[in-house]
């Protein structure tokens, strides 16, 4: 029962969407952000595949893709460090 409440939420919400429109300043903050994130676990790849040699790893989870994400190269600098130093 309670899964056809939220079937019927969301086909209400997509309804209101398609009469009334998506707010184009909310989409746009999302795909920027869903691209960030993309780019951060790119950057965590790479980093894991190069580090692998150095005997370096940060794990690809929600928190280091976003922090890697959002600061770039200084983000994944840091983890490293994090890496190195505390852990």
């Amino acid at each position: 029962m309670g899964s056809m409440i939220v079937i019927g939420i969301m086909v209400a919400l997509i309804m209101i969407l398609l009469f009334v429109g998506t707010p184009i300043k909310a989409m746009r903050f999302i795909g920027q952000a869903i691209v960030k994130l993309g780019i951060g676990v790119l950057l965590l790849f790479f980093f894991n595949v190069i580090g692998g040699y150095l005997g370096l790893h940060i794990p690809i989870n929600l928190f280091t893709a976003v922090v890697s994400g959002f600061l770039g190269l200084f983000g994944v600098a840091s983890l490293a460090a994090i890496h190195l130093f505390i852990l």
